[in-house]
C-alpha cells in the first residue's frame, strides 16, 4: 500500500495518482497492449514497469532521474487501460506524475529546445503557421541541421494549405435538430483546415448549427502531456470563459483534443474552477459519436463507385474516449465504401502530441509499421479521426512512396455528400 503521497507534497495530483497506483495487482495484461513494450522488451518500458517507477520515486525511494527516461518513453497511448482487468486508470498517473516531475530535475540541453519551441509554436496557430513556412526553407538544408531539430522538419508538409476562417455561427439546413460549439484546434488549422470546414458541412447539413468561439485556444493537451501543468491550466481555464452553456454539446474532431479536455478536471483540480471543469468535461464529444447519437437525417447517395477505405483507430478516440463503433458506422454509411480494418490495429502510430519530437526512433518505427499494415490492407484511402495520426500516416506512406489518400472521417462524409 502506497502511504507517503500528500496534498502537502503534491497537491490535489496525489490522491488520484494514489488511486491508480494502488489499483494496480502487477497481472501484466497490460504488456501485450504496450507499443514501447512490443518495441524495446523492457519491463521498465511497459505500464506495469513504469507505474513500480513511478510509486518508488513518488514515496521517496528511488530518485527522479532513474524513472524519467522510461516515463518520457510513454506514449500515453493508454491502450493498457482497456487491456487492464483491474481498471487501474492509467491516465490519472502519467500526466500528473509529469506535472509534479517538472522542476525536480534538469534535462539537456537539446531536449529543452525542443520541449520550449513546440511549446511555443504548436498551440498557437499564427505563430506555427510562420514556423511551419520558416522551416520548409529549413527542410532544404536538412543534413547541416542540429539532429534536435531533424525530426521537427521532417514532419512539416512540403507545401502548406491555404489558411481558412469559418462563421462564429453556422446555421443549420433545415429544421434545427441540436446547436453545438466547435473545437477547431490548433496544428490542425494549419496542416489541414479543410477538416474544420468538412465537419461544419457535415453537421449544418444534418440539421446542427454549429458555433466555434471566437475567444476559444488550443485544448492544452501538448503542455498537459509533456508535463507543464501551468500552461496546461492557462488553456483550460481560457475555453472553459470561452465555450457557451447554451449548446447541446462541445465537439470535437481531433482525439487528443477532445481526450485532453476531458481530463481539464486533473488540470485544474485543487482550484477555483474545479467544478465547472468537471461539469464542462461531461458536454466534451467527439463528432463521430455526437453524429451517430443525433443520427444521420441524410445519408449519401449511391454513386456507384466502390472505394475501399482502411479506418485507423487514433489512440485518445479508442482508448481515451472509448470511441470505436462510431466513426466506423459513418463510413459504413457511404453507399459503395469497402471498410478495411488494419492488422494490430490497437498498436499506437507513434504521432502522440509531440513524441515525434521528443521520441523520434520509436515513432519513426511505430509510423513505419501502421503505414505498412495501411499498404497491406489493400485500401484506397485510410481514414482516421485524429490530426496528429494523419501527419503521421501522411509521412511515413510518403517515404514508403505510398499514393494512398490520407483522410479524416468527416472529409470522406463530406465528400460522399458531395457527390449526391
Amino acid at each position: 500500500m502506497l502511504h507517503t503521497i500528500s496534498k502537502e507534497d503534491f497537491g490535489s495530483l496525489g490522491e488520484p495518482m494514489t488511486k491508480a497506483i494502488e489499483s494496480c495487482v502487477h497481472c501484466g495484461f497490460c504488456l501485450a497492449a504496450c507499443p514501447t513494450y512490443q518495441e524495446l522488451g523492457q519491463e521498465m518500458d511497459s505500464p506495469r514497469g513504469r507505474i513500480i517507477l513511478m510509486k518508488e520515486v513518488l514515496e521517496g525511494k528511488l530518485e527522479w532521474t532513474a524513472a524519467q527516461p522510461h516515463v518520457d518513453r510513454c506514449l500515453g497511448c493508454l491502450a493498457c487501460e482497456p487491456a487492464c482487468p483491474s481498471g487501474v486508470l492509467y491516465r490519472d498517473l502519467i500526466s500528473p506524475f509529469r506535472a509534479v516531475a517538472q522542476g525536480k530535475f534538469k534535462r539537456p540541453a537539446s531536449e529543452t529546445l525542443t520541449r520550449w519551441l513546440s511549446s511555443q509554436t504548436v498551440p498557437f496557430p499564427r505563430r506555427f503557421r510562420f514556423a511551419a513556412l520558416f522551416g520548409k526553407f529549413g527542410k532544404s538544408f536538412l543534413p547541416m541541421m542540429p539532429s534536435a531539430l531533424k525530426p521537427m522538419l521532417e514532419l512539416l508538409p512540403s507545401t502548406l494549405p491555404p489558411k481558412q476562417t469559418w462563421p462564429e455561427v453556422t446555421p443549420a439546413q433545415g429544421e434545427r435538430r441540436a446547436r453545438v460549439a466547435l473545437l477547431i484546434g490548433c496544428a490542425q488549422q494549419v496542416l489541414d483546415p479543410d477538416i474544420n470546414t468538412a465537419t461544419i458541412e457535415v453537421l449544418a447539413r444534418n440539421g446542427v448549427e454549429v458555433v466555434v468561439p471566437r475567444d476559444q485556444g488550443c485544448c492544452g493537451g501538448l503542455s498537459w502531456h509533456t508535463g507543464n501543468l501551468s500552461a496546461a491550466q492557462d488553456f483550460a481555464r481560457r475555453n472553459l470563459a470561452s465555450f457557451p452553456d447554451d449548446v447541446d454539446a462541445i465537439l470535437t474532431n481531433a482525439a487528443g483534443c477532445g481526450s485532453a479536455m476531458h481530463e481539464y478536471h486533473l488540470m485544474l483540480a485543487g482550484t477555483p474552477e474545479a467544478e465547472l471543469a468537471e461539469k464542462f468535461r461531461h458536454r466534451v464529444m467527439d463528432v463521430s459519436a455526437f453524429l451517430m447519437k443525433l443520427g444521420l437525417r441524410e445519408r449519401p447517395a449511391d454513386r456507384r463507385v466502390s472505394i475501399k477505405v482502411a479506418y485507423h483507430d487514433a489512440c485518445h478516440l479508442s482508448n481515451a474516449q472509448n470511441v470505436r463503433r462510431q466513426p466506423r458506422d459513418l463510413l459504413r454509411a457511404i453507399p459503395g465504401l469497402e471498410l478495411l480494418e488494419l492488422a494490430n490495429s490497437h498498436l499506437c502510430c507513434g504521432s502522440a502530441g509531440s513524441y515525434n519530437i521528443d521520441q523520434p526512433e520509436i515513432a519513426s518505427s511505430l509510423g513505419e509499421q501502421k503505414a505498412r499494415a495501411v499498404i497491406a490492407s489493400g485500401a484506397s484511402v485510410v481514414a482516421s479521426g485524429n490530426i496528429g495520426c494523419l501527419t503521421q500516416l501522411r509521412v511515413h506512406l510518403a517515404k514508403l512512396e505510398s499514393t494512398i489518400a490520407i483522410r479524416h472521417t468527416l472529409q470522406v462524409l463530406r465528400d460522399a455528400y458531395k457527390s449526391n
